[in-house]
């Protein structure tokens, strides 16, 4: 008898250890073929598949590409700038009122940029716009880990 109970906890655990990640080597991938692209590529595929969904016209399109441009600039310099820190081994976590400062800046940046959309894209464009921003930001919130079904402690509830 011990020894089936033995073996049933020998199976369990390695499945147990056996079960994927999420955040594994695919979603990895990703990020580093996005690395290699120069700020401008990046700017064009987003551009396009903003187009796409949007129905963009030609005017709308050179002006978002600018914009898509300016961001893909600013996000490359500075993960290029903490790739260096953390190969010098000088990466340590912002203090507080960095971090607040940080907060401050990208939320500045967020409602210059909404505004700056609001004058490009039409009434409806502009809505369907908010809604998919809203719904990626939904998606990043339930993905990550030991938030399972709104739970913010990471605990199963009861039925």
């Amino acid at each position: 008898m011990k020894k089936l109970i033995i073996i049933a906890l020998a199976f369990i655990g390695l499945q147990a250890t056996a079960q994927r990640q999420e955040g594994g080597p695919r979603n990895q991938d990703r990020g580093g073929k996005m690395m290699n692209l120069s700020a401008e590529e990046i700017a064009t595929l987003q551009t396009k598949k903003m187009t796409l969904f949007l129905d963009l016209d030609e005017g709308q399109q050179k002006k978002i590409y600018k914009i898509n441009v300016e961001n893909a600039t600013q996000r490359k310099a500075m993960m290029e700038e903490r790739k260096a820190k953390k190969e010098a081994g000088t990466a340590e976590k912002p203090s507080k009122e960095d971090h607040l400062k940080m907060m401050n800046a990208m939320l500045d940046k967020k409602i210059a940029e909404k505004a700056e959309m609001k004058k490009i894209l039409n009434d409806d464009q502009y809505a369907k716009w908010e809604k998919e921003i809203a719904s990626k930001k939904n998606k990043r919130k339930s993905g990550k880990k030991g938030h399972k079904d709104g739970d913010k402690s990471g605990k199963r509830q009861k039925k």
